[in-house]
């Protein structure tokens, strides 16, 4: 469950019928309803925006504690892989209803809705009032329905409604909407910007509306609108039965019967050579086990183990390599606290695992088409997902590049990961990130 929020106490009125927010957004759990942002004055004055346990996004204001705007979209934010950019721009003042507040999604402005109640002509929106009034990002006035996921530069303007494309543009090369990393805006008396590049709450304005971290831990991650990185996916139905947490990127299970989760990014022939690491944080059964699974695993979206398929290699705790049902000798067992190291040379089919940092099999990753000490040559053309096995209280932390397992950081980076994410140990020559830069490298 997250706990992380942020908060600002707003002494200085500015105005109260014009504002935008603009937030970078990447959803881990899609199941509870979350609030993003809220200005609040009192229970029956207040704007905020959240998303419903629908998935859809929702933004509404109070006044007097009657809604005087409400406006859910029809999209389903629930891709859980992806970060959303998100801007509400609101102007009251103006005369014709549908522009009072306008809802822009990865650049393109919404023009129909699953609920519309536009303000009235000059409505009081419940933003930047001083009385005080009370800023949050990231839960709910009053610590409850928190954001799970992460954020990056968050706008908010205080006078101004502003248009998606003030903040974010389409890639010529790409056609991906992206970031504007220098905006041109008026924050006015209470805009802020934060979260730019890191964790930081100082404001990037130049208005100086620090925010500060009200509760949990505000964590800087490699993962960014502008590269993204494999996590483990919460959509397959056997997620429902394990837990995943921190980002995704952490999973237990306790019960006495094989689960295998999956990750959200995949490899294919070809497309180069890629490493990712996971800790063990506990398993005293030695049942877990580590590997690759392709994506046409028949219980993909069941239960089972991905071991025991044809398409899935792994690095199984007692030492053996295992596919299809079968282990073989390979290399040294897997306790708690061990880092198992996961390389996979697509373009030359081969798939190796080291333990605290030493290659298993004396594998030699860098070998190309020979293959020294692999633990397989997986077969060719088929599209390979991050895979794990869990069973009686598995519980493993994965680090596919943002430098922390859980919520512990790597104890010491090591080298050669070209600035595509940082790792416990050398990441071996010519591998990458499982990120979007690396696929695209």
């Amino acid at each position: 469950m997250a706990s992380t929020s942020l908060t600002r106490t707003v002494s200085s009125t500015g105005n109260t019928f014009k504002g935008t927010l603009s937030a970078w957004i990447k959803r881990s759990d899609i199941s509870t309803e979350q609030y993003i942002f809220e200005n609040y004055e009192t229970s029956g004055n207040r704007f905020f925006v959240r998303f419903l346990s629908t998935g859809q996004l929702g933004m509404e204001t109070l006044q007097g504690s009657s809604t005087v705007m409400q406006i859910n979209t029809l999209n389903m934010f629930r891709d859980t892989s992806a970060w959303y950019h998100i801007v509400v721009g609101i102007d009251s003042t103006l005369a014709t209803a549908s522009d009072r507040v306008k809802v822009y999604i990865n650049g393109v402005q919404q023009t129909s809705y699953n609920d519309e109640t536009q303000p009235s002509q000059n409505q009081n929106m419940s933003i930047n009032e001083g009385n005080p009034t009370y800023v949050t990002v990231g839960r709910k006035y009053g610590a409850s329905n928190y954001f799970d996921g992460q954020m990056s530069h968050l706008h908010w303007i205080d006078g101004t409604q502003y248009a998606a494309s003030d903040f974010g543009e389409t890639d010529s090369t790409t056609g991906i909407w992206k970031i504007k990393t220098n905006v041109s805006v008026t924050y006015g008396t209470n805009g802020f910007f934060i979260l730019k590049d890191g964790n930081s709450v100082t404001d990037q304005s130049g208005q100086s509306n620090n925010l500060a971290v009200a509760g949990g831990t505000l964590t800087n991650l490699q993962d960014n609108p502008s590269n993204v990185f494999a996590t483990l996916n919460p959509l397959y139905y056997a997620a429902s039965q394990y837990t995943l947490s921190q980002g995704n990127n952490s999973i237990v299970y306790a019960t006495d019967s094989s689960r295998s989760g999956f990750g959200t990014l995949s490899m294919t022939d070809g497309l180069g050579k890629f490493y990712w690491e996971l800790k063990i944080v506990s398993d005293s059964n030695n049942k877990g086990a580590y590997g690759i699974c392709d994506d046409l695993y028949p219980d993909l979206n069941a239960t089972g183990a991905f071991i025991d398929y044809s398409g899935g290699y792994g690095y199984f705790a007692n030492g053996q390599s295992y596919n299809g049902g079968t282990g073989a000798s390979f290399g040294n067992a897997i306790t708690t606290g061990d880092i198992v190291g996961v390389a996979l040379d697509m373009d030359n089919r081969k798939l190796y695992f080291s333990k605290n940092g030493t290659w298993q099999n004396s594998g030699d990753p860098t070998s190309g088409s020979t293959g020294t000490g692999a633990a397989y040559t997986v077969a060719a053309g088929k599209t390979y997902l991050p895979a794990i096995r869990v069973r009686n209280g598995t519980n493993a932390a994965f680090n596919f590049g943002n430098g922390y397992f859980g919520t512990t950081a790597i104890s010491s980076e090591g080298s050669n990961a070209s600035g595509n994410g940082k790792f416990e140990y050398d990441v071996p020559t010519g591998y990458t990130a499982l990120s979007t830069k690396g696929l695209n490298l």
